[in-house]
Parts: structure tokens; C-alpha cells; sequence
């Protein structure tokens, strides 16, 4: 099925037509709006927002947890012209408020759990707030979401979007970054952008109108917003939100009720689940432990686990996809032995955001996959021995810029049109992707060797009680930042967690040297580290999961 747009409002208005008895977006335990429902709860909030002197090109922002009023007010604002500035919910109040003022936004869609992060100042700078919870102005009472018709909002008209003339060069949406680097910056992606990167992800993966989506990341990331909102929304697939965070105990229940055939993550998701559910029961038997060291015995155990995590995720997934930071090399191992239906994807808020990918079937073991259709990319002043060297990318997907930082667009986009993404990889000869970490993490040895920190940390990462590290450099060493994970070092010791601590202490220089031997006996001479400390804590993250590596270093 062509997925060629020049718009995403010329998508919506196809998927309106093609889809309109069709579920399209639900909770997981409440009803689904039809894609025809959808339209009229769209055009009544354009008619709303139009009525509030919203134009085409004014900034609105959106703050607040994945649900269908968030799907409703996003496409509400991108159909008549205006932009949309999803604000990512996890962001602290200064930032919420930040983001509000920079982006100039006259209006703000907030659910009431986050109000309270919208100060003073940004309330003051805005025409309005409106409650995600009802669609509501603030100064009514906030109700309990009904969803089962267009009725249920208090209509009094609505705009078609057809009143609207967009075009592809026109602005979508502003995403501020949750950079691991500290620094957050209004990515300017227009509706010409969006649209590529549907057709690109459309030929990686063509859908079906059957498909179910479950969405678990934030919608206002745009790993999401493109592959788990935009890209289902054009092939006329239902897409199910949960109504709360998504945690073990209420996401494994809802696999099981919604039972979906896509699914997007990041990689610190299926990371937990391996090392946590699967790795530490085989390391709890001493039998299945030593069965675990011969390959055949462990590609056996591991296509058995994944046959039973199979049957967790519903049992007719199709594609899991994985994006936003790199795989842990022992996870993916897992999922690979196992033949779960899994997928790596590679790009950035900048790139719309997919610049590499693969289907499941063409999945390479540690790579990102290949370029996806007319993108260009290449490794720039490429190293003569090993060919690594840091990635660029050109092609119409490409965003426009930073809001109202021209010198720091200037720094990342070339007047030819080549982005410079600051990863590290190189291309093997059957143009399959592979990342080497960042540029801005790169250690530089005393001889002048490039140390990938990210390399480092794969291989720590595999010691059997570490659930995830951090190397940096401090006085010329290479110091490696260790979380444990305590539940496995509970069982180790048959104590409670608080136990498990104390335990930890008393043989932290047995554990840390152990550690250590491991690293290095699998690292070259200049990666080698020389100190291992234990943090306790975990690491810091992301919206998306990565650890913000600024903090530590």
C-alpha cells in the first residue's frame, strides 16, 4: 500500500475515508473510538481552537501521558496548520515551563496530574490551558474521560480540515530533546519530514489494517510519535493506551488482554526482563548455570524462554521493535538464539526520527540494519584501518533546524544538506550499520587510541550480577561506574534486599576484582579498565531510557 504523502493531514484525511468504521485508538480496558469518530472529535477541537484564535503556525503545546485526547489534540493542531510542541511528561517543572516560554506556545493541553508543573510565568504567557483529562477548559471541573462518541464533549460545531490548505515545507511539530549531554533543543520536523519517514517506515515494514498496537513509550518522543502513532494511523490499525505508567504489573496484563501484533521499546525494557527473569534463573540452578557455558545447551534454554516471553507478549507478535539506545550485546544474543520476532532501529529526534532499519527478518546481530530509502548516509573521514568514523545522513526527513538556535543548526547541518549526527559506526560491505557510541564519549588513550566507552560497558554489562555501567574517564583512568542487580545477588545469597547491600559491601573488592578480570580478559590492552565502583543508585535516564552520562562524567 502506497504511504506517499506530501502531508500528515493529506494521511489523516486518507485514513478518515479508507478506515472511518474501523477501531482506531482506545485504552486498553475501555471502548474504541472508530477512525470516524476520531475525525469528528478532531474537527470539533480544530473548530474549539480556531474559536481561541489559533492559526495556522501558532505553537501549541501538549503535556501529558500517552491517551486518546493526546492522540485527538495532536492531530487537532497539525490538520489546521498549527504546530505542535508535545512536551515530554517525565521533564521536571522548570523544564515543562521552559519549553512553554521558548516555543512561544499560545495554548497548552495539560492533564490535571501535571498542571502543577506549568508555573506561573508560562500560565501568564499563554491564552489558555485545556485539560487532556476531558478536553476541557481548566476552569471546568475535571471528569473521567468518555470516549465513546463526539457527543460526549460538549459539542457546539466543528471545522472540517479540509478548511485548511497545508503544505509540505509547513512546520508540525517542535520536540525538544531529553539529550543525555544536559542540553534541550526545539527540534523543528515539518509536515514534508514526518511524511518521508512514514513512507520510509512504511517500506522497512508494511502493516495490515489488522494490526494492534500497544503504546508504552511517551508519545511525545519521536520514536513514538512517528512509528507507534503516525505510521498505524496511515494503515488503518488500532492502536491501545494504557492509563497508567507502564510497569510490570500493569503491563503484563495488558499483553495479555490486548494481545498486540506490534510493539515499540526501548532497549533498557527487554534488558530488565532478560537479565532479571531469564539470566537469573539460569544462574539460580547450578545445573542449568553450567549448561549455560555450552552454546547448544544455551541456544535450547534460550529458544525456551523466548517461546514462554512469546506467549507474555500475547502470543501473535510480529514485531518488536527496538530503538533509542544500543542493545546490550547479551540481550540480543537472547532474542536472537530464542527467534523472537525482534527488530533494531537507528536515529534521531533530527532524522523524523528513522534513519536505519531492518524487518525481523533481515536482522543483523549488533547492527542498527541499513539506510532506509532515500536517505543517503555515510561515514565521514572514515578511519583507513578500521573504516569507523562518525555518521552522516541527507535526505527529506531531515528537520529544518533548531527553533531559534540558527548557530547551533549550523554546527549539525551543512549547507549541503549532510547532518552530522555525532554517532560513531561504520558500514560493512553489505551496507548494514554498526554503532561504535558517541562522538562526545569517545576517550582518547595516552597513545592517541580511540576508547568507545559504549563497548566497554557491553561487555561489563554480560558479568552476570550487573544490571547496567557507566565508563569514564577520572585522572587518566578508566573508571567503570557498576549497578548491581540486587534481586539476583538475593538469591545468590538467600538474603532479603537489605541484606543483599550489606553483602555486596563485605565482598566488594572479591566482586569488583572478578568483574574487573572479566572486562579485561575480553577488552584490548587500551580499554582495559583500571577501577570498578559500585553505584548503588541507578543511573539517571531519559525519557527514552539512556543514561545521562553528563551527570557521572
Amino acid at each position: 500500500m502506497d504511504k506517499s504523502f506530501g502531508t500528515l493531514q493529506e494521511m489523516l484525511k486518507n485514513s478518515f475515508t479508507s478506515f472511518e468504521k474501523l477501531p482506531a485508538i482506545g485504552y486498553v480496558d475501555g471502548p474504541d473510538l472508530t477512525y470516524g469518530d476520531l475525525r469528528k472529535s478532531v474537527e470539533h477541537q480544530i473548530f474549539r481552537l480556531a474559536k481561541k484564535g489559533i492559526k495556522p503556525g501558532d505553537r501549541v503545546a501538549i503535556v501529558g501521558a500517552n491517551s486518546p485526547n493526546w492522540v485527538i489534540s495532536y492531530f487537532s493542531v497539525i490538520s489546521m496548520g498549527a504546530v505542535a510542541v508535545p512536551v515530554l511528561p517525565d521533564f521536571t517543572a522548570d523544564e515543562i515551563s521552559n519549553v512553554i516560554l521558548h516555543s512561544e506556545a499560545r495554548l497548552v493541553f495539560v492533564s490535571g496530574k501535571l498542571i502543577k508543573k506549568v508555573n506561573e510565568s508560562a500560565r501568564k504567557a499563554v491564552d489558555g490551558l485545556i485539560l487532556l483529562d476531558n478536553l476541557g477548559d481548566l476552569d471546568k471541573a475535571i471528569s473521567s474521560p468518555d470516549l465513546k462518541s463526539v457527543e460526549a464533549y460538549d459539542p457546539f460545531g466543528s471545522l472540517s480540515i479540509d478548511h485548511f490548505e497545508v503544505k509540505s515545507d509547513d512546520l508540525a511539530s517542535i520536540i525538544y530533546t531529553s539529550g543525555t549531554t544536559g542540553s534541550s533543543k526545539g527540534v523543528m520536523l515539518s509536515h514534508g519530514n514526518l511524511s518521508t519517514n512514514l513512507s520510509q517506515c512504511a517500506a522497512v515494514e508494511p502493516l495490515d489494517k489488522d494490526e494492534v498496537f500497544l503504546s508504552i513509550l511517551p508519545l511525545s518522543h519521536t520514536l513514538e510519535n512517528t512509528g507507534g502513532l503516525i505510521l498505524p494511523i496511515s494503515y488503518g490499525a488500532l492502536i491501545k493506551y494504557l492509563d497508567k505508567p507502564p510497569t510490570a504489573a500493569a503491563l503484563v496484563p495488558a499483553l495479555k488482554k490486548v494481545r498486540p501484533t506490534y510493539l515499540l521499546s526501548v532497549p533498557m525494557v527487554i534488558e530488565k526482563i532478560y537479565k532479571v527473569q531469564i539470566r537469573a534463573k539460569f544462574n539460580k540452578s547450578p545445573v542449568l548455570k553450567r549448561a549455560y557455558k555450552i552454546p547448544v545447551a544455551r541456544k535450547f534454554l534460550h529458544r525456551m524462554a523466548a517461546k514462554k516471553l512469546y506467549e507474555t507478549f500475547g502470543g501473535r507478535l510480529k514485531f518488536f521493535g527496538i530503538g533509542g539506545a544500543k542493545l546490550d550485546a547479551s540481550t540480543e544474543r537472547f532474542l536472537s538464539e530464542g527467534k523472537f520476532p525482534y527488530a533494531i532501529g537507528y536515529g534521531l529526534t533530527e532524522t523524523s526520527p528513522f534513519a536505519v532499519g531492518d524487518g525481523v527478518k533481515n536482522t543483523r546481530y549488533q547492527s542498527t540494519g541499513r539506510p532506509v530509502q532515500t536517505l543517503e548516509l555515510k561515514i565521514n573521514s572514515p578511519d583507513p584501518k578500521t573504516g569507523e568514523g562518525e555518521i552522516w545522513v541527507r535526505g527529506k526527513n531531515i528537520m529544518q533546524g533548531y527553533y531559534k538556535e540558527p548557530e547551533m543548526t549550523a554546527k549539525v547541518l551543512s549547507k549541503d544538506g549532510w547532518f552530522r549526527t555525532g554517532d560513531l559506526g561504520f558500514l560493512n560491505p553489505e551496507n548494514y550499520l554498526y554503532i561504535k557510541g558517541r562522538l562526545k564519549s569517545v576517550i582518547v588513550g595516552s597513545s592517541g587510541e580511540n576508547i568507545y566507552p559504549e563497548e566497554i560497558e557491553s561487555v561489563i554489562n554480560r558479568f552476570r550480577f550487573v544490571m547496567e555501567s557507566v565508563v569514564v574517564e577520572r585522572k587518566g583512568k578508566l573508571v567503570a561506574l557498576v549497578h548491581f542487580n540486587l534481586d539476583e545477588l538475593e538469591q545468590q545469597f538467600k538474603y532479603l534486599k537489605e541484606e543483599a547491600l550489606k553483602q555486596v559491601e563485605a565482598k566488594k573488592e572479591e566482586l569488583l576484582i572478578e568483574l574487573r578480570d572479566f572486562v579485561n580478559g575480553q577488552v584490548n590492552n587500551f580499554s582495559r579498565i583500571q577501577l570498578a565502583v559500585i553505584q548503588i543508585d541507578p543511573f539517571e535516564k531519559t525519557a527514552t531510557k539512556k543514561i545521562k552520562r553528563y551527570l557521572y562524567s
